[in-house]
């Protein structure tokens, strides 16, 4: 019997790919094998919706067709169903599926889908939300806002953004509860990753998992002007939890009760919450579809990732291969 898959459409997500998904799609997709249908998105957050009911009709795949934010709303409606995730990755960002090493080429994406390859995730509960990659306050979360605000999306804008903001921004003071562990500190921003990226190969966790049960907290302190490039350069290395200027925690349970900004980053999407926030680990709780090769280790240089941006930051010194 076919798999009945269906895919959801951000019709303006990202950077433009998502225009030849249709095509890809009738194109690539194996046929044999699946029963497909198509829905595009007519408002913000309509994906959790349609993910809902398709769930409720028996669907066996819905594919996000979208970057980020369109998943997070796909990951809304699937969460606890046996439903199966899929993602086309055409955002901006595209964190989760460079986690999962997807292709962001849309038909090697699809070809993907056609292995059929599943695995079980775990989800982050914070509040009311859920999310399934990477949540962020302070600094993270002020440029998440201003993120969407800006018609033209794309590192390029992302990265003129934090230094637009950057030399003006105050640390603030955060008190939290890790694993019953309580901790005052001020922070640039800190952030509550199940995957290990913001985006861009840009990796804040490095030895964040999607399985395991456990949050990586990332505090991030204000780095310095003078030495950003140095730093900046550790997040495309995936060595930046070796900075002085971060300490790194694994928990199951956070708990921050003093975000004054009220601001929460959630997988790429600014989001007004409660001073007092609770993240916790919903272990277990989506299937996604998977590379057949996830899991194997992926040697990358910094070189590799950081051409893959439009632009790179300012460095000093060629560091080698990780």
């Amino acid at each position: 019997m076919k798999d009945k898959i269906l895919f959801i459409i951000n019709p303006i997500s990202g950077v433009g790919k998502q225009k030849s998904a249709e095509k890809a799609i009738e194109k690539v997709l194996d046929k044999t094998i699946f029963d497909y249908e198509i829905q595009y998105t007519e408002y913000a957050h309509h994906a959790t919706a349609i993910s809902l009911q398709a769930a409720l009709k028996g669907y066996d795949i819905v594919v996000a067709v979208g970057g980020d934010g369109s998943i997070n709303d796909c990951v809304k409606g699937l969460i606890g169903t046996n439903v199966t995730l899929g993602i086309i990755p055409t955002g901006s960002g595209n964190g989760l599926a460079r986690h999962l090493n997807i292709p962001l080429n849309i038909e090697y994406a699809i070809e993907i889908l056609n292995q059929r390859t599943r695995t079980i995730i775990d989800t982050v509960k914070v509040n009311n939300k859920i999310y399934a990659s990477i949540a962020g306050i302070g600094f993270d979360a002020l440029i998440a806002r201003e993120f969407k605000k800006s018609k033209v999306r794309g590192f390029n804008t992302y990265f003129a953004l934090v230094l637009q903001h950057y030399a003006f921004y105050e640390p603030k003071e955060y008190t939290l509860d890790i694993d019953g562990q309580r901790i005052e500190t001020d922070a640039l921003f800190i952030s509550f990753a199940n995957a290990n990226q913001f985006g861009y190969n840009t990796v804040i966790a490095p030895t964040a998992r999607l399985d395991d049960g456990m949050l990586e907290v990332s505090i991030v302190k204000k780095v310095p002007i003078m030495l950003l490039p140095w730093t900046a350069q550790l997040l495309f290395m995936k060595n930046f939890d070796k900075s002085i200027f971060v300490t790194t925690y694994k928990a199951k349970e956070v708990k921050v009760y003093n975000n004054d900004a009220k601001l929460v980053n959630l997988d790429g999407e600014s989001v007004k919450m409660d001073k007092e926030l609770h993240f916790s680990i919903v272990p277990k709780s989506l299937n996604v579809l998977i590379p057949e090769n996830y899991g194997k280790e992926r040697k990358e240089s910094y070189w590799n990732s950081i051409f893959d941006q439009p632009i790179f930051p300012i460095y000093i010194g060629r560091p080698g291969d990780n």
